[in-house]
C-alpha cells in the first residue's frame, strides 16, 4: 500500500482508534472491581468516621482490608426505614453490600425537593410515603449503639453530603461532611476536623420535637444553644449543611423518637 495516499492515513487512523479503544476497554474492565470495591470501602470509612472509629485507615498498609474489617466489628444491622419511623427492611448479613448499603441519598433528596415543590396535598403525602432513608446501627466502643443517619444536599458549587451518628437521646455523638466541589479554603472547610467537631452534643430530637442545629457566623455560637460556628468566608456553604441536616432530621425524626421508648 502506497502510504504517501490519503487513503492509507485513513485506514491508518481508524485502525489506531480501535487498538486504542480496546485497550482502554480492557483495562476498564480489569480495573472495575478494584474501583467498586474503593467506592465501597470509601463510604464504609464515611459511616465508621463519623462515630470516631477506624481512624487508623489513613496510616495502615491495607487500607480497604482495615476499613472492611473495622466496619463488620462495629455495624452489625443496616435498615431502611420511611418518614413515619417504621423499619420497612432490616439487614444483618453482608451489610456493605445491602440496599441499605446501596441506597442512593440522591434519588432520596430529589424526592424532598418535589416533596417542597408540591402544593397538592394528596400528592405530597404520597411523596413522603415513598421516602426511604438509611440507617445503620454501630456498635460504638463507649458500650453504646449509635445510629448513623445520612443527608444529602446542594452546596454552593455542587452536592454535599453527611453522615451524623445518633445516640438513644437523640443528641449527635459524631457527624462528617464531604462535598464534590465546594471552594477550597472556604466551603471546602466541611471536611475539617474544626468544623464537624462542633456537632458532638449538640441534639437534633427532644420532647418529641426536632431541635434545629443552627450555623451562625463570626464565631458567635452558643453550644447552649444548639449553635455551631460557620466557617468564616463560606456563609452559603454553612447554610447549605444547616439547611441539609435540618431536613434530613425531620424525615427521620418519628425514627429516632422510636429509640427512646
Amino acid at each position: 500500500m502506497d502510504t504517501n495516499k490519503n487513503s492509507y492515513t485513513i485506514i491508518y487512523t481508524i485502525v489506531m482508534v480501535a487498538v486504542v479503544a480496546t485497550i482502554l476497554a480492557v483495562v476498564s474492565l480489569g480495573l472495575k472491581d478494584r474501583q467498586e470495591t474503593n467506592i465501597k470501602v470509601e463510604k464504609q470509612m464515611y459511616i465508621l468516621n463519623c462515630d470516631g472509629l477506624a481512624s487508623d485507615a489513613k496510616t495502615v498498609s491495607d487500607r480497604n482490608g482495615y476499613v472492611q474489617g473495622e466496619f463488620g466489628k462495629y455495624i452489625k444491622e443496616a435498615l431502611i426505614v420511611n418518614a413515619q419511623g417504621e423499619v420497612l427492611e432490616s439487614f444483618t448479613d453482608n451489610i456493605g453490600d445491602c440496599q441499605a448499603f446501596t441506597l442512593s441519598t440522591k434519588d432520596q433528596f430529589d424526592i424532598m425537593r418535589k416533596i417542597d415543590a408540591e402544593t397538592d396535598a394528596a400528592k405530597k403525602e404520597e411523596l413522603v410515603k415513598s421516602l426511604r432513608l438509611p440507617v445503620f446501627i454501630c456498635d460504638n466502643p463507649d458500650g453504646e449503639k449509635h445510629y448513623i443517619l445520612s443527608g444529602y444536599g446542594a452546596g454552593l458549587w455542587g452536592p454535599i453530603w453527611t453522615y451524623i451518628a445518633v445516640k438513644q437521646n437523640g443528641k449527635i455523638a459524631g457527624a462528617l461532611f464531604d462535598h464534590e466541589s465546594e471552594t477550597p479554603g472556604l466551603g471546602g472547610e466541611i471536611v475539617t476536623e474544626k468544623f464537624y467537631s462542633q456537632f458532638a452534643d449538640k441534639e437534633v430530637v427532644a420532647g418529641g420535637q426536632t431541635v434545629p442545629v443552627k450555623i451562625v457566623k463570626g464565631g458567635k455560637a452558643d453550644a447552649q444553644a444548639n449553635e455551631v460556628n460557620a466557617i468564616s468566608g463560606a456563609t452559603i456553604t454553612s447554610t447549605a449543611v444547616q439547611t441539609m441536616i435540618n431536613n434530613w432530621v425531620e424525615y427521620y425524626k418519628p425514627y429516632i423518637m422510636n429509640l427512646s421508648e
